[in-house]
């Protein structure tokens, strides 16, 4: 590999692991107003270190040259601004602090370095999904801000235009304005509530990277490895450090850990029955059942306190006929009295025919037939064909194989149908 080939790895590098702790500096000190001007000037700098260092070398400490060159920029763009004209020698000599914090590697220095730098990345996921912003923004920004994703990046795992993307994030940042959301950690009174909408968009991140919603990738590892990534920082602080956060912090490693093998070798859709339980990660596995055992340490029990028992359920199996069967049905049962919706209906349906029969799943789901999410849901009509099929009505699981390629699918889940629909004849 080549210097320049060296470098773009370790901007790249740098780029998905230092971003939010950049952003977040620059954010602390020049006020939640200045978010935008923030993430310019990160991306700035790391396009100019990609330009500079395969001529002029790597510095010793790669993390301070970023601080020091976006605290150039920064000071450079407000010195036009009256409004903060006052405040540039103060902030020149809070900026310099920081670099000096990165090039105290060793020792304490190191330990309190990243103490301040876990709390401002925390901050800035309360900030970037402020209740106040509709969902869709709060994903973006985080992925934005937090995540380091660029607009294409966001617009391709969510299959959107850059446009609507672009014009989503100027949306909420004059929101955040407007509102003027302090960067800061939320008071006691409101952590609850605040933390509830931080942890449900890192589920629905998660969740288009565990299953994707078309396009031609089933899986999308960067959203789920951020999704990780910034709920171990909610579980690493001790403000967030919660059983809530635990539990959806097993969910996703549970859930991650069986993602090598949901593709075949040859690329195709793999089904639980099918799936080599051997590239399971054990890893991702070992790490989840810990975080479940913290999520255990309190009184609350959350929906994600459920799914994650849902998912230990499969992990722990040797292969499906081993499954826990009846105590994933009652964890579905908890979860509909919880949190009901059609989706998990149709899951636990699925459980239902491994307990009481492909029969007994068809009329649980018979009962919901007419909802008209599940009607527009692929899953729906591929579960029913597959539970038809096993009973034998090839007829009926046609019909149903047919409906489901008519829906918005990935290309590798509508091959798997189109296989199964022309199996049956």
């Amino acid at each position: 590999m080549g210097a320049e080939e060296q470098v773009h790895g370790l901007v790249d590098h740098l780029f998905r692991h230092q971003h939010a702790r950049l952003v977040s500096i620059m954010v602390r000190h020049l006020g939640g107003r200045h978010l935008d001007l923030a993430e310019e000037v990160v991306q700035d700098v790391l396009v100019t270190a990609l330009q500079q260092w395969p001529f002029q070398g790597v510095p010793a400490v790669p993390e301070a040259w970023l601080v020091r060159a976006a605290r150039n920029r920064a000071i450079d763009r407000l010195r036009h601004d009256r409004a903060f004209a006052d405040r540039v020698p103060a902030l020149t000599q809070a900026l310099l602090d920081e670099e000096a914090r990165y090039n105290a590697v060793q020792g304490t220095d190191r330990i309190a370095r990243d103490r301040v730098a876990l709390d401002d990345e925390v901050c800035m996921l309360f900030m970037a999904c402020h209740p106040d912003l509709p969902r869709d923004s709060r994903v973006a920004l985080t992925l934005k801000t937090v995540g380091g994703f660029n607009v294409a990046e966001i617009a391709r795992a969510f299959l959107a235009q850059d446009a609507t993307i672009a014009q989503r994030l100027v949306r909420a940042r004059q929101r955040l304005r407007d509102r003027a959301v302090a960067f800061d950690l939320p008071g006691p009174a409101e952590l609850s509530d605040r933390l509830d909408s931080v942890l449900g968009v890192l589920y629905l991140m998660f969740n288009e990277g565990h299953t994707a919603h078309a396009g031609e990738s089933l899986v999308r590892r960067d959203l789920c490895d951020t999704a990780i990534r910034l709920c171990e920082q909610l579980a690493a602080h001790p403000v967030t450090d919660l059983p809530k956060t635990h539990a959806l912090l097993a969910l996703m490693l549970l859930q991650a850990a069986r993602l090598p093998a949901r593709l075949c070798e040859t690329g195709e859709l793999s089904l639980l029955d099918a799936q080599n339980r051997e590239r399971w990660d054990q890893n991702l596995i070992a790490r989840g059942f810990h975080h479940l055992d913290r999520a255990g340490r309190g009184d609350e029990l959350t929906a994600y306190h459920l799914q994650a028992g849902i998912a230990s359920c499969h992990a722990v199996a040797a292969s499906v006929g081993e499954t826990n069967w009846p105590q994933m049905l009652a964890y579905y049962d908890q979860l509909m009295a919880l949190q009901p919706s059609p989706v998990v209906w149709l899951n636990r349906a699925v459980v239902l025919s491994r307990v009481e029969g492909p029969r007994a799943a068809l009329a649980s789901l018979d009962a919901v037939n007419d909802d008209p999410v599940l009607r527009r849901y692929h899953l729906w009509h591929a579960v029913r064909g597959a539970l038809a099929a096993e009973l034998g009505d090839t007829g009926e699981a046609a019909e149903h194989y047919r409906a489901a390629l008519q829906c918005q699918c990935t290309e590798p889940e509508r091959r798997f149908l189109a296989a199964r629909l022309a199996a049956l004849s």
